[in-house]
């Protein structure tokens, strides 16, 4: 392959064909097996992917990648399912909990939720990393292992295979230190070609907009969602895409442990209103999509009923013990070694701004993220907010209380979330959660 004409030819605006993108997907699996020996150096795949990001791909380019990184490894089935099989996702936000509800919800419904996620990189959370919370939990699995939970809980979340898609893992690694992530072509390439893999028959998507998502623009969220629905369809898949709002942290705990309890509280009919708002909404698309329910009013009802009834906690707590996670000790774990500090308000005045990628930096900053993939995670870091935009404040009130394990870190925090807040005289304006469904 004369990959140097590839990156010219993408260099210069013109499209790549069908054939080229399977060899970039078998070359960016090469090199994630044998980085040093890899035909293709990672210098070209860098350089052709920051073409594509300058340049940009048309549709059929994006699908032909897509379905290149899926078939550039092993592909899931799910003999003896019977259950429709349904995968939720989130582009990456701040305070986003929401996998620990979705999925035990929606097989509490009765779907089958094969769950492969990942870990914090960047400001954003990653849902293993919370999981990795509860004392014992496993989180690797072989596939045969993986089918087994999926029949006998109805639903598991686990991390991926390096078998699995290695194409992306590749081009995700080179993108993440050529600045070439936020490219909507390549982020559709990257979620599809993995849920594909997986073997998901439909997918919820949670397309995260405002200051604290990859996106911040709503247009360029509106066109990445109708272009996963669009290329999920082509590919026999169907697609739903809700357009959420990250201005602000969703719900009101921030890190790893204080999120696993905030989403056991809402599985316990407990919670802030906006996580279980927007959980339910993606469980009640994802049920439609499914063919779990006649209508989305349905869907809610049926979804609502799983929650309050204590279904979706039951299952939940299943998963959690056939993992081989002890539940009981997480709630009842001890706070030794954990410091805190509360934040107190400044002046009195209504809460205009909370920014959520300020605060999701803030909170890596204690610890609760990593920097780099070697980076050691505290389950114990994290903020707890007491307030949220809109809601009004007295001088010296407390608005929030961070904690640690690594005291040395809470002056730099406390600093940065003095500037990740904005009180004036005037009351803002209600913004709504879901901006908008794309299916």
């Amino acid at each position: 392959m004369d990959f140097p004409d590839l990156i010219a030819r993408k260099r210069d605006g013109k499209s790549l064909r069908d054939d080229d993108w399977r060899r970039v997907a078998a070359a960016a699996a090469d090199w994630a097996a044998e980085p040093e020996t890899a035909p293709v150096p990672a210098y070209q795949l860098s350089a052709l992917l920051m073409a594509a990001y300058l340049r940009g791909l048309q549709y059929r380019e994006v699908l032909a990648l897509t379905r290149a990184v899926a078939a550039s490894g092993e592909r899931l089935e799910w003999p003896g399912i019977e259950r429709p099989l349904v995968d939720k996702h989130s582009t990456g936000g701040v305070g986003d909990k929401l996998s620990l509800i979705v999925v035990p919800l929606l097989a509490a419904c009765g779907a089958a939720v094969p769950k492969l996620s990942g870990r914090a990189l960047g400001h954003t959370g990653g849902t293993l990393d919370k999981l990795e919370s509860i004392p014992g939990l496993r989180l690797d699995y072989e596939p045969a292992e993986l089918g087994r939970l999926l029949r006998d809980n109805g639903c598991f979340i686990a991390g991926h295979s390096a078998e699995l898609a290695p194409a992306d893992a590749a081009l995700y690694h080179l993108r993440d230190v050529t600045a070439t992530v936020d490219s909507p072509p390549l982020v559709v390439a990257s979620i599809l070609g993995k849920k594909l893999a997986a073997g998901a028959q439909a997918f919820v998507i949670d397309v995260k907009t405002g200051a604290g998502a990859l996106f911040r623009s709503r247009r360029t969220c509106e066109r990445l969602a109708r272009r996963l629905v669009r290329v999920s369809g082509d590919c026999g898949r169907r697609c739903v895409c809700l357009l959420s709002s990250m201005d602000q942290p969703l719900g009101n705990a921030v890190g790893n442990a204080v999120e696993v309890e905030e989403a056991l509280d809402v599985l316990e009919g407990r919670g802030p209103a906006d996580v279980r708002g927007l959980a339910l909404e993606l469980a009640a698309r994802g049920l439609k999509s499914a063919g779990l329910a006649a209508s989305i009013t349905t869907a809610r009802e049926s979804a609502t009923t799983r929650l309050d009834d204590g279904a979706a906690r039951e299952v939940f707590a299943r998963m959690i013990t056939a993992q081989g996670g002890d539940l009981e000790a997480f709630t009842e774990r001890e706070s030794a070694g954990v410091v805190s500090r509360e934040i107190a308000a400044p002046r009195s005045g209504y809460l205009r701004r909370l920014d959520a990628r300020r605060i999701g930096r803030l909170t890596m900053l204690l610890g609760a993220g990593r920097r780099t993939v070697a980076d050691a995670v505290d389950p114990a870091a994290g903020v707890r907010l007491l307030a949220k935009r809109g809601e009004r404040l007295e001088e010296g009130q407390v608005l929030a209380v961070l904690q640690t394990s690594r005291p040395a870190r809470l002056d730099a925090a406390a600093r940065a979330f003095a500037e990740s807040v904005g009180i004036g005289d005037d009351k803002p304006t209600p913004r709504d959660l879901i901006h908008r469904v794309v299916d």
